[in-house]
């Protein structure tokens, strides 16, 4: 089969497409025919050297998120038959024309969506499901603040609070990024520069002075200290990214006295059942609502396998609002 291989730690350079063989399933796995793989920065940061996957998926081909036909499955494999359409999260190897994935780690694919467009939500959709839904136990009414509101876990994050009847607001470095998320129903957004400077004016604006129930933090760094100051009382933030610093000077005082809580989460390290508790999540919560079109897909730009440094060098742009898709086949 064909494959995105990382031929060493570098720029979008080191990408080269290869022929490699094409993975065989045993026990409960199924083949994946992938048609369309979603980018992420987790990618990125893989391709650098400072990301490697975990033990049994390929160490040198990435992608975290696909969309394909079942091709075969293995003898133990039962809730599958071959042809349908499945989507689903992996640790890595989804840019490749086949994968391996466990039975339970698949979705069926609604069928009003492309392959495109199926590509492009697993990895995000059940990011900022968990995160929101999940972890933080989000309510309706609440106000939640989405760091990085234009990235693919911002876009889908201003979705899923809407569908819950909470109120999303964001932030981005740049003004067509907000004006883009208001169109997806975020209430209202601010535009940030590298001092964070303008957040407590718009804080204290938006919520008269209470704070935000939630706050998704997909940035890191200081945002992780501005935001601990932006909570209410009872306040949840989650942390899902150290794209700007893996560290912050935390106000532990306003910890404690607001009784916050402070919760850390990635999917790619977390054991197979955990994956699969927070896929089933996703097929039986969010899966509909694309179903019915209460939910949409973002795209910000889609590229065939070959182009694939063009594509890293899109995402590595900060330009992209929404997802960039690899299409596979």
């Amino acid at each position: 089969m064909r494959a995105v291989v990382i031929t060493r730690p570098g720029g979008p350079e080191v990408l080269e497409v290869r022929e490699v063989p094409t993975p065989q399933p045993f026990a409960d796995q199924v083949l994946v025919r992938v048609r369309a793989a979603g980018l992420n920065r987790a990618d990125l940061l893989q391709r650098r050297g400072h990301y490697p996957p975990p033990p049994g998926v390929p160490q040198d081909i990435p992608g975290m998120e696909f969309a394909g036909e079942v091709a075969a499955l293995g003898p133990e494999a039962r809730l599958w038959r071959e042809g349908q359409r499945v989507f689903g999260i992996t640790a890595a190897g989804a840019y490749a024309e086949y994968l391996l994935a466990h039975e339970r780690a698949l979705v069926e694919v609604p069928a009003n969506l492309s392959w495109t467009e199926a590509g492009s939500i697993p990895e995000v959709f059940i990011t900022a499901h968990d995160a929101l839904w999940k972890q933080a136990a989000l309510r309706p009414c609440e106000a939640v603040l989405i760091h990085a509101v234009g990235s693919g876990v911002g876009v889908a994050a201003v979705q899923l609070v809407r569908a819950l009847d909470a109120m999303p607001y964001g932030t981005s470095r740049t003004r067509e990024k907000l004006d883009r998320a208001r169109a997806l129903g975020m209430e209202d957004g601010v535009q940030l520069d590298e001092t964070l400077s303008a957040l407590p004016a718009v804080v204290e604006r938006w919520t008269a002075g209470r704070g935000f129930d939630v706050i998704l933090d997909c940035v890191g760094g200081d945002y992780a200290s501005a935001s601990v100051r932006s909570l209410a009382l009872h306040g949840r933030l989650v942390m899902i990214s150290t794209s700007a610093g893996a560290k912050a000077d935390l106000d532990l005082r306003a910890v404690l006295s607001r009784r916050l809580t402070l919760r850390g989460s990635t999917l790619r390290m977390r054991p197979l059942e955990e994956k699969i508790l927070a896929t089933r999540a996703f097929a039986a919560e969010v899966v509909p609502l694309f179903a019915r079109g209460v939910l949409k897909t973002v795209l910000d730009s889609e590229f065939p396998l070959d182009q694939i440094q063009a594509a890293h060098t899109r995402l590595e742009s900060n330009q992209p609002f929404g997802k960039v898709v690899l299409r596979i086949g």
